[in-house]
């Protein structure tokens, strides 16, 4: 091994070191499963805005934005960008400090479990229900973040890729089945600094080395509708394709997605003080807004590098790898280049880790909580209850090894279905639950069914058709789960009084 990727293998050991030590570190801070899960709401707000949008901005932020930008352009990219730059910001406005409240007066800390007591579902099918959803949707989801890591160590240091992909799922199962919600939040603290220093220094290196502002202007602008908003380049026939007016509006559904993400909606659940939630929201705005936009340049600018014969030129899903092959251009520049280049790769192991940490704990809650103990009225102990949870971290882990053992698989594309099914089965029952009192039990759960079940029959059945039909399943899906919400609501008895009272409560 030289001594370039003996730099970057110190740096990235060294990350690793640090995130299982704050993991173990929080091991015994946990007493209770409320604690595991929620870590007692005591974060702070810039620990909350921060592990918020660490956990959101996955593997897609610094494998898959890139790679899509680096292989057509702007147009898809940019309106991906711009949905969820807008998700972001109205989620934060509109349903973190209710749904803080709401959890607090139903006493719920898993989002499933919320739903059940906000109707008062003595049965616990909402809760079942929600549970099913997360761990169908987010096996997939965490799936797509062991891939993101097998696909660096395997093209960084030639190692099998399934062998790096397991090692990688064992620090990440390591530090969350130990240290739970506290542990996940701190970790992604550490992480978002650490993916934002990668994409700032990996952009101003790229661009230099690329040979300035102008040369990487000027190779983009030869590609037939790379820069454009309303057209995509076509990499293989090297032409442009019409970008439409509905495929801008489905591409902008993404934002959709975030009022349905358990991994980010716990967050707002978990702040200390709900009147620190503004700070929280501005600066998680501002940082999701400069960690996409750089991120697309890094694509842009990756063309370049490969036109010129710095990097290869990639294809397929080997583009979600432009990152690495820039850190691994700068590794060779000497031995402080190399650790740089270390700190770089740390970073996107930081954005795969931050979200995978995040799905397991919502994925293992939904298991152990909700349908052990709720559904199937198990009756555990504390500690029985914590080792079922850690244990259901460690199966979950096992089935996303399984699902992503195929190198050749779609980062970008695993995540847009895991995002599309959760904001369509969640996102429109928890607007519902939150500005609508008139909702009720049978009106939740046919909606939370509905749009679920709609992202498979629309992504499988209905978009193969083509033409109209062929947008993002996320943009009907949602819809349908809104209406079918609101017409079962009305045709169904209305809530009782007690309902109506704890609705008021929590909007204050």
């Amino acid at each position: 091994m030289n001594t370039s990727l003996i730099c970057i293998l110190i740096a990235i050991v060294a990350y690793l070191a640090i995130v299982l030590l704050v993991g173990f570190h929080f091991a015994k801070k946990n007493e209770s499963t409320s604690d595991f899960y929620l870590g007692g709401r005591k974060l702070g707000p810039l620990v909350t805005a921060m592990s918020a949008e660490a956990s959101d901005m996955s593997s897609y932020l610094l494998m898959g934005l890139p790679g899509l930008a680096y292989l057509s352009g702007i147009a898809d990219v940019g309106w991906t960008v711009i949905g969820l730059a807008a998700g972001t910001y109205l989620n934060w406005l509109l349903t973190a400090k209710r749904l803080r409240r709401y959890t607090q007066v139903t006493d719920s800390y898993t989002l499933p479990q919320f739903f059940s007591n906000r109707y008062h579902d003595q049965k616990n099918i909402l809760s079942c229900l929600g549970a099913v959803i997360i761990l169908i949707f987010f096996v997939p989801y965490t799936a797509s973040g062991f891939a993101a890591c097998g696909k660096l160590f395997s093209s960084l240091f030639g190692v099998d890729y399934m062998t790096a992909m397991i090692v990688s799922a064992i620090v990440i199962v390591g530090y969350t089945a130990a240290g739970g919600f506290l542990a996940a939040s701190t970790t992604d603290f550490i992480q978002s600094i650490i993916m934002t220093f990668a994409i700032l220094f990996v952009i101003v290196f790229s661009t230099i080395t690329a040979g300035g502002l102008d040369v990487v202007l000027d190779n983009a602008k030869a590609l037939p509708g790379y820069l454009s908003m309303t057209n995509t380049y076509n990499d293989a026939a090297n032409a442009s394709s019409p970008y439409g007016f509905l495929t801008i509006v489905s591409t902008l559904a993404w934002g959709l997605g975030y009022f349905g993400m358990p991994h980010i909606l716990l967050r707002f659940m978990a702040i200390e003080d709900e009147n620190k939630l503004k700070l929280s929201r501005r600066v998680a705005s501002i940082w999701v807004v400069i960690a996409m936009g750089v991120a697309v340049c890094i694509g842009v600018v990756g063309r370049t590098l490969s036109k010129t014969g710095l990097i290869d030129t990639l294809t397929g899903s080997t583009s979600e790898t432009i990152i690495v092959r820039i850190a691994d251009l700068l590794s060779t520049y000497g031995i402080i280049p190399a650790l740089m280049a270390g700190l770089i790769l740390a970073g996107i192991l930081a954005s795969t880790m931050s979200t995978a940490d995040s799905q397991l704990l919502a994925a293992s809650s939904s298991f152990s909580q909700n349908i052990l103990q709720e559904t199937f009225h198990l009756k555990l102990s504390k500690k029985a209850a914590m080792l079922a949870a850690r244990l259901t971290v460690v199966v979950i882990a096992i089935l996303g090894i399984i699902i992503a053992r195929d190198p050749d698989s779609s980062i970008f594309g695993i995540v847009s279905f895991a995002w599309a099914g959760f904001g369509a089965s969640f996102g429109p029952i928890m607007i519902c639950s939150l500005f609508w009192k008139r909702t009720t039990l049978p009106g939740a759960v046919a909606g939370m069914a509905a749009g679920g079940v709609s992202v498979f029959v629309w992504k499988y059945l209905i978009a193969p058709m083509g033409g109209a039909f062929a947008i993002y399943e996320l943009l009907p899906a949602f819809l349908i789960g809104i209406v079918v919400t609101i017409v079962v609501s009305l045709l169904t008895k209305a809530p009782e009084q007690a309902i109506l009272d704890e609705f008021e409560a929590a909007k204050g």
